[in-house]
């Protein structure tokens, strides 16, 4: 694991690891002057008490960061085989995303996802299939590493390059055969979001 964080349903449990790194959060806003010393040992004492990830919440709720968090998986897979691989709204998005897909097609939105990471790498390995990557507002993309076969890419209004500070940069690998890869930001009309 590498120590980064995943917003959590509030009915879960917590960790004793799990309240070290809330309190920690809470040891960087004393430092930070964001919080009086009486405040952060009325939270703490909140926090080390907590059961659950709702019961820890409220001591953190007014400091900046993400909502109390567990640590995020530091890899994962997506695997289909003649059908559609589509992931859309809030889904967990570790830093390292193998997607392997064989005759279908491969679609990740990943505007709601839940990404901890501010660099996610995806290793693609689709054969006879098209590769559609919509990313979020701010999100840069460097595909320069995906070994196209028989296929074309686009890269539609995503900086190709990452931008200090500023938004999740994606790192595309792998191989695309068979099919095409786009990467594109969401499209928006009224109501509807594609």
């Amino acid at each position: 694991m590498s120590g980064d964080l995943v917003p959590q349903p509030p009915e879960s449990r917590m960790s004793d690891a799990d309240r070290e790194r809330v309190a920690g959060r809470l040891r960087t806003a004393v430092s930070e002057g964001r919080l009086t010393m009486e405040e952060f040992e009325q939270r703490l004492s909140g926090v080390l008490g907590a059961r659950t990830f709702g019961e820890a919440e409220p001591f953190v709720a007014d400091l900046p960061g993400s909502r109390v968090a567990a640590s995020a998986p530091e890899s994962g897979e997506l695997r289909s085989t003649a059908a559609a691989l589509k992931r859309r709204g809030q889904w967990v998005v570790p830093r390292l995303l193998r997607v392997s897909a064989k005759a279908g097609a491969v679609k990740l939105d990943f505007t709601d996802a839940v990404m901890a990471h501010q660099v996610v790498e995806i290793e693609l390995d689709v054969w006879a299939g098209s590769t559609t990557l919509i990313l979020p507002p701010g999100a840069t993309v460097d595909i320069d590493n995906v070994e196209l076969i028989a296929s074309p890419s686009k890269v539609q209004g995503v900086p190709s390059s990452p931008i200090a500070g500023y938004g999740r940069h994606f790192v595309v690998r792998g191989k695309q055969r068979a099919g095409r890869l786009l990467v594109r930001h969401q499209h928006r009309f009224w109501r509807w979001r594609w």
